[in-house]
């Protein structure tokens, strides 16, 4: 008796550290609404959102801030809610969804793999700021290198309880960085008027609008492609609605416009000194510890792509919470060496590399629906589809298409015309391909006819 209660509890906690990562969520284990709001508030009320308001806010006037943060969110917005509800219809993560969305078996893995490795990155900068954050409250007299390692294994522990573990730290983390913002803006208007602030000049050397436009699709672009990763969990769209637009509106533009006059107010584009001058001492320790949410959210979505990585190319079943731990050390060890140190690179790179698999994702659900029929015959019996393309090169294509298309034409918006390019190349290419292979069989029937 004894020995069924140990192994069926060793089962739950293996289950729990899966969470899925490789089947449909099944209704039974869906959630309410405010649950996955709560994770994606999380996921974008972060400091790393703060420190690209304070860059655009040392470049740039507050109007110009603005405009650039809701051009670069509007449209990437509107397709983040689209792959939202793709991935709540299927009960899917990201990456496995790819696999019936354009990318089929292998690209699927790359495009996991790719996932994984930009969310380390990601999950190696929130670590600096967290590391550093501790070794401001503590005077600065403690080595960096060994707080970032405590850091991240202790943010690394949390993420191996899944969906659930994400939510029980959002849950005190998201209240606890909003009551450290209500206190910067307190203080920062204190000292300030608003409109001094709105209509002050920028304090540093000024920024394109097309730079910070990528620089804002390139914050926000992961944040769109892994919507299903979280509304997976929801139980209709008009949840994903909810998330997708209050999270967007609260995280993105919200803390934004934050930033951008906390920049103008302090004169500083480098976010802790900002949040220390005007909070003190009280509001880096809640930042500090808020910081957890966020890196949860990076390494959980990294660990999905990875787990499904190894089940496409090798055919290795890989337990997730095996790959937490592995993900949780390489992620500590790039914020070690000082990854942060590259922000602002590592999103121009992200705002050009990223958007056109969300946008050959997008099409190929919604427009072009060529998996649909298996998906939806599937998911009546709560399974996966039993085909799929094992690889399509008009989808490589217009994805490289589109990442030369950000790099080398100049005009207009960089990450606007990736996604507008990858789209229309990825859909011509997919019609003109499915007539020749059309024309292909009809052929070769009509030979063995006359044969």
């Amino acid at each position: 008796m004894v020995l069924k209660s140990v192994e069926s509890e060793s089962k739950k906690i293996s289950q729990m550290a899966d969470d899925h990562s490789l089947s449909r969520v099944p209704e039974k284990d869906k959630t309410p609404v405010w649950k996955v709001l709560i994770v994606q508030i999380g996921g974008f009320v972060a400091l790393s959102q703060f420190m690209l308001g304070a860059e655009l806010g040392y470049g740039m006037s507050f109007l110009d801030a603005v405009i650039a943060t809701t051009l670069g969110s509007t449209l990437l917005e509107f397709i983040a809610f689209g792959l939202g509800v793709a991935g709540q219809r299927e009960g899917l993560s990201t990456s496995l969804l790819s696999k019936w969305s354009g990318f089929g078996t292998i690209g699927s893995a790359f495009v996991g793999l790719t996932f994984a490795i930009s969310l380390i990155g990601w999950f190696g900068i929130q670590n600096s700021i967290f590391a550093q954050g501790i070794i401001s409250l503590l005077g600065g007299h403690i080595n960096f290198a060994l707080v970032a390692t405590i850091t991240g294994l202790v943010v690394t522990f949390s993420v191996l309880f899944g969906f659930k573990g994400l939510s029980w730290t959002s849950n005190i983390s998201v209240p606890a960085f909003i009551l450290v913002i209500g206190l910067a803006t307190y203080s920062m208007l204190k000292g300030h008027t608003m409109a001094g602030l709105v209509t002050m000049a920028a304090p540093g050397a000024a920024l394109s609008m097309s730079a910070a436009i990528t620089m804002v699709t390139g914050n926000f672009i992961i944040g769109a492609i892994i919507m299903p990763d979280l509304n997976r969990f929801n139980h209709n769209w008009k949840g994903v609605f909810i998330v997708s637009v209050v999270g967007t509106l609260i995280g993105e533009l919200g803390v934004n416009v934050l930033g951008v006059l906390m920049a103008h107010a302090v004169g500083s584009s480098n976010i802790m000194p900002i949040i220390y001058k005007l909070t003190g001492g009280f509001g880096i320790l809640l930042v500090v510890f808020s910081s957890i949410k966020v890196n949860d959210l990076n390494l959980y979505s990294a660990t999905l792509d990875f787990v499904n990585f190894f089940k496409q190319v090798f055919h290795w079943n890989v337990n997730r919470g095996l790959v937490t731990i592995v993900a949780g050390i390489l992620g500590t060890f790039l914020s070690v060496i000082g990854l942060i140190d590259q922000f602002s690179g590592f999103l121009n790179v992200l705002g050009v590399v990223f958007p056109p698999i969300a946008s050959i994702m997008f099409t190929d659900y919604w427009i072009l629906k060529r998996s649909r029929k298996q998906l939806d015959k599937s998911r009546s019996k709560g399974q996966l589809p039993t085909e799929s393309e094992i690889f399509n090169p008009v989808t490589i294509v217009a994805w490289l298409v589109g990442i030369a298309s950000g790099f080398f034409i100049t005009w207009g918006i960089p990450s606007f015309n990736v996604l507008v390019i990858s789209a229309v190349v990825y859909y011509a290419g997919i019609k003109i391909f499915d007539k020749s292979a059309k024309r292909t069989a009809v052929s070769i029937n009509e030979e063995r006819r006359n044969v």
